[in-house]
C-alpha cells in the first residue's frame, strides 16, 4: 500500500487538548493519515514510546487494535482515561520490549522521545529522570527496540513509522533524524522518508520528518 501523504506533506499544526509538554506537531490528524494508508479494521498498531497516547487513540477509533508502552505513570493513567480499553496502554520501558508477551504487530508508528548530541545530559529513554544519557547508547538502545519490532511485524506489507526531526541547538544543528534512520536500517529497511511541512514551523528544528521502514 502507498501512503496518502505524498514525499513532501503538508499538515496543519492543531493544538493537542492534552498536557502542556505533549508534542502538538504529533497530532491525530497526522497519524490517521498513516493509519489509513498502511492498515486496515483489525489490525495490530503498537507504539512503543506511547506518550499521551495519540496513536492508540487514533487506531481505537478506526477500529484497530491498540497496544502501547509508557514508562512515565502519570501519562499511563491519562491514556487510561482517554481510551475505551484501557489495557491497551501498559506501563513498561520500550527497551524491555522482548520480553513482553506482544502479539503480531500490523503497523507501528511514534515519536521516540529527542536527544541531541550534545549538552544534553538527560537520558531520554528513562523519561528524562536521570541525568546520565549519551548520545551513542540513545541511538544504539533506540535500535535495539527496533530490532526486536522488526521480529514483532507481522508481514513484508507491515510498516515502522518514526516521527523525528533534526534539532537546532546553541551550538549548532543535531542531525538526530538522519542518525536515528542510520541507525535503525541496521535492522529494518529503509523504505521512504515523508517530509512534514507545517504551516507554523518552530526554531528549534530544521525539518520535520515521518521515516518509513519495514521489515529486512
Amino acid at each position: 500500500m502507498q501512503p496518502v501523504l505524498p514525499l513532501s506533506a503538508r499538515v496543519r499544526r492543531t493544538d493537542s487538548a492534552s498536557d502542556e509538554d505533549d508534542d502538538d506537531r504529533f497530532s491525530e490528524e497526522l497519524v490517521e493519515a498513516f493509519l489509513t494508508a498502511y492498515t486496515s479494521p483489525g489490525d495490530v498498531v503498537l507504539d512503543p514510546f506511547a506518550g499521551f497516547g495519540t496513536t492508540l487513540v487514533v487506531a481505537e477509533k478506526l477500529g484497530r487494535r491498540p497496544v502501547g508502552l509508557e514508562i512515565l505513570p502519570g501519562r499511563v493513567a491519562y491514556v487510561r482515561e482517554r481510551l475505551r480499553d484501557p489495557s491497551a496502554i501498559i506501563e513498561a520501558d520500550a527497551r524491555a520490549l522482548g520480553e513482553l508477551d506482544l502479539p503480531p504487530v500490523d503497523f507501528t508508528m511514534t515519536s521516540p522521545p529527542y536527544m541531541t548530541r550534545s549538552d544534553h545530559p538527560e537520558n531520554p529513554l528513562n523519561g528524562y529522570r536521570t541525568d546520565d544519557g549519551d548520545y551513542g547508547r540513545y541511538l544504539d538502545e533506540l535500535t535495539e527496540v527496533y530490532a526486536v519490532i522488526g521480529r514483532l511485524l507481522r508481514g513484508p506489507e507491515s510498516r515502522a513509522v518514526v516521527n523525528v526531526s533534526n534539532l537546532r541547538t546553541d551550538t549548532g544543528v543535531s542531525p538526530l533524524a538522519w542518525d536515528v534512520g542510520a541507525a535503525l536500517s541496521r535492522v529494518l529497511a529503509f523504505d521512504q522518508e515523508v517530509v512534514l511541512d507545517w504551516d507554523d514551523p518552530e526554531e528549534w528544528y530544521t525539518n520535520d520528518y515521518c521515516l518509513v521502514f519495514r521489515r529486512s
